[in-house]
């Protein structure tokens, strides 16, 4: 049995399944909640996010849904609306490039603030806090495209937050990432290049106290976390592949260890991303902007910078480490009876390494990052732009006939539709 402790609190998952739904929307009416899903329209196609709904509404207690949506138009907007219909507590769907909200954004130029991008998760985050944040105490975060989310996902991550007496601030997510299809490993950019490379930054560096930190969570890369609202609102969010690490960084910066807890939540399945066939695609993109993140964390954190002199003791370790990972994890599959292709991790461990010397060069040549600032900040410069937002996200959208839409369309009508991949649709 694993009840193992560490520097972060673990939540272990012991499957005796004790799980009460009337006592979870109990605690939600104790301490206002909010979740926010950041979204692409194309989410709303697949099957996963009716799932997210529907296991959802039975949280009565909950506050507010927020729903941070990259859309091409209005009746995109008004589609995911009308998906949402029903639910037992608001949904403010928060079109996050809408023109309002892009003409209130670009109006931040003239107090030399840069927030009007560039587009994807990390800019949808920080809109979708700055809309939960105005009204609630906790706010949780789900990705939009989780395959297996069940009841135990929002109870079990946001229950640490909800009675303040333990005194934590931040919950991180962590679980098995298993293909539903094929039962094999996922996860590679954790398995094979997060893990492998803090192992041998440790070896370099000796155990510094911010590479302890990050090992110390079991899923560092997992896009499920929950976090007070006096802490999120002091966060800045990176807006690049780094987001997890980043916001663990911003995290470190801000909490004391004790505050932070990690939770189990059992089987996990969502969208694979392939590993690309060059290193500005796929997990090799991630992979090398996760390299720029971890290694700024150092500086920022423990001054140190790791030197071109460094870099070949670095790639060495790195493959040795990961080449490691890679046989421990085929024991781990065969002795649970998973399909393990040895030669394809292995030869993802030799991309990742090729990925060192091109990731600490350009880090080298651009050391500060592209954060949005947090919204502690922004308030200082404009108190009113929280509440601006929120009604720049809200405008823009009922035209013509939006405003008699009240069914749930099976398409928005704003573009050719999509093939929906048979493996997605399973």
């Amino acid at each position: 049995m694993d009840f193992q402790q560490g520097l972060i609190t673990t939540v272990h998952d012991y499957s005796l399944g004790n799980l009460d739904p009337k006592v979870f929307n109990r605690e939600l009416g104790q301490r206002p909640t909010t979740l926010l899903i950041p979204c692409l329209m194309e989410e709303f196609h697949r099957p996963a996010l009716a799932l997210i709904r529907d296991t959802l509404s039975g949280l009565k207690g909950l506050n507010k849904l927020v729903i941070a949506l990259s859309a091409d138009c209005a009746e995109d907007v008004a589609h995911a609306e009308a998906f949402f219909t029903g639910m037992p507590f608001p949904v403010v769907v928060h079109w996050t490039n809408g023109p309002a909200v892009r003409d209130l954004l670009e109006s931040m130029t003239d107090l030399g603030l840069e927030v009007t991008g560039p587009p994807g998760k990390g800019w949808a985050v920080w809109q979708g806090l700055g809309v939960a944040c105005q009204d609630s105490e906790v706010v949780g975060l789900f990705d939009a495209d989780i395959r297996t989310f069940g009841s135990s996902y929002p109870e079990r991550m946001l229950r640490p937050l909800l009675d303040s007496s333990h005194g934590v601030a931040y919950v991180k997510a962590f679980y098995s990432r298993l293909s539903l299809e094929t039962q094999a490993l996922q996860g590679r950019a954790t398995r094979l290049f997060v893990g492998p490379l803090l192992a041998s930054l440790e070896q370099i560096f000796g155990p510094l106290p911010y590479l302890r930190y990050l090992q110390g969570f079991r899923y560092p890369l997992a896009g499920e976390f929950a976090f007070t609202t006096d802490l999120a609102m002091n966060l800045r969010i990176p807006s690049d592949w780094g987001l997890e690490v980043g916001l663990l960084s911003e995290v470190y910066r801000h909490v004391a260890s004790s505050r932070i807890a990690q939770v189990d939540l059992g089987l996990f399945d969502h969208k694979h991303k392939g590993l690309g066939a060059q290193p500005n695609e796929g997990l090799q993109r991630m992979a090398g902007e996760i390299l720029g993140t971890v290694l700024r964390g150092l500086m920022e954190h423990e001054g140190c910078v790791m030197s071109l002199d460094q870099l070949p003791t670095l790639e060495v370790l790195y493959r040795r480490v990961g080449e490691d990972r890679v046989r421990q994890f085929g024991l781990d599959s065969a002795i649970n009876r998973l399909p393990y292709d040895r030669h394809s991790e292995e030869l993802s461990v030799h991309r990742f390494a090729n990925l060192l010397r091109p990731g600490l060069r350009r880090l080298m040549e651009s050391p500060i990052a592209h954060q949005l600032p947090s919204w502690s900040r922004l308030r200082s410069c404009n108190p009113s732009l929280q509440a601006d937002l929120g009604r720049a996200g809200q405008a823009d959208r009922h035209k013509n006939h939006l405003t008699n839409l009240i069914q749930r369309p099976t398409r928005p009508s704003c573009r050719t539709p999509r093939k929906t991949p048979a493996s997605l649709a399973a």
